[in-house]
């Protein structure tokens, strides 16, 4: 990812909890030099400053077939949002795109245990929807089996991090409150959260 220095995004402890948040992300790899991308849920651990992501892909999924060998990379990006020039003191300015963008590398290891991968599941129903494993657990043993058998579960443990957070941190602490102001009136849910991260930013 090209990250200039002013945009640079480092902290491992940030960027967990940034990941966590915005964790349906898309994950791409090539095969014989052409790119395929998946959007996934993903969880995310940390352990002693080591990244581990983990998803499934429908058994169907070609791009499972080729995610051992090579590879991959996961692109977690939200929220982004349009910063028009009109905030600016300056006449001749011109728009851009205000942003959090993270790039985890890594190469994935598929799971084959039937019981780890079921346990895998669970895992991701206790992240996304906690509610829903009264209900899973009253389902019978043969339609869990059925599920395990139609995902290919893996995990990867990251090779490399890199983030950015394009912020309007190179613009003027005038031109950003504007800016703050102009994306916390916006009906858009995704622009009123990137105007928390400027102000939070700024701080």
């Amino acid at each position: 990812m090209y990250v200039p220095n002013s945009f640079k995004f480092e902290n491992l402890a940030d960027q967990v909890t940034f990941m966590k948040r915005y964790s349906f992300a898309t994950i791409v790899t090539c095969k014989d030099q052409i790119p395929t991308a998946t959007q996934l849920p993903f969880l995310v651990d940390e352990h002693t400053g080591n990244v581990v992501l983990s998803s499934h892909f429908s058994a169907a999924n070609e791009q499972s077939r080729y995610i051992e060998e090579n590879t991959s990379l996961i692109i977690f990006s939200q929220p982004h949002a349009y910063i028009s020039p009109r905030h600016y003191d300056k006449q001749e300015s011109v728009p851009t795109w205000d942003y959090i963008a993270i790039h985890a590398y890594g190469k994935a290891k598929i799971i084959h245990d039937e019981a780890a991968k079921l346990k895998a599941l669970e895992k991701m129903i206790a992240f996304y929807e906690q509610e829903y494993m009264e209900q899973w657990e009253g389902l019978s043993d043969a339609f869990k089996m059925g599920m395990v058998k139609g995902i290919v579960v893996f995990e990867i443990e990251v090779s490399d991090l890199q983030g950015q957070q394009k912020l309007s941190q190179n613009k003027k602490e005038n031109e950003r409150e504007r800016i703050i102001q102009d994306l916390e009136r916006s009906t858009d849910c995704v622009d009123r959260d990137l105007a928390t991260y400027i102000r939070d930013l700024s701080k």
